[in-house]
């Protein structure tokens, strides 16, 4: 199961979208009245999240929640994310509605914000032969520098 980073977009009508660590689209998925086992379930069904996102600077307790839950980054703009960049990150993609939008919002500059260390991560593996690179950009962005993460990994001390 590959690492995701996961948007939340809580409220009467809430949404999850999940960006793979490339940042393409894989899930989202809307639902009224959610409670919080549609959120576990649906994020399980997408992936390990190692971020969850809000469009939010603060995030909701929903949202931390879902972040201890998965023992993932909690990762909040530096301001509200606004409609018209909302319209930018959604363009092009598939989503169903305002609710999908602004979680995928939320993934895409949670995304953005790593993309930098990504690359990196991915240009240092392929040099070194590392096999597992998603689980590398993983551990990355949880605080783990990338020599922590491929010695880790060689050793067979995976750290989720």
């Amino acid at each position: 199961m590959n690492n995701v980073i996961v948007g939340i977009d809580t409220g009467k009508t809430s949404a999850i979208a999940c960006v793979d660590l490339n940042g393409r689209t894989v899930y989202t998925a809307t639902m009224r009245f959610a409670k919080a086992r549609w959120f576990v379930d649906s994020i399980k069904a997408a992936g390990l999240p190692v971020v969850i996102a809000s469009d939010k600077k603060k995030a909701n307790d929903a949202v931390a929640k879902l972040a201890a839950i998965f023992d993932a980054v909690l990762f909040t703009p530096k301001e509200d994310i606004k409609v018209r960049k909302k319209q930018e990150y959604s363009d092009m993609r598939k989503v169903k509605n305002v609710h999908e939008r602004d979680a995928l919002s939320a993934a895409m500059a949670a995304y953005k914000h790593y993309s930098n260390k990504l690359m990196q991560v991915e240009r240092i593996a392929r040099e070194g032969d590392a096999e597992d690179i998603d689980k590398i950009k993983g551990m990355v962005i949880k605080k783990y520098s990338i020599n922590e993460a491929l010695k880790s990994l060689k050793a067979g001390r995976f750290v989720r």
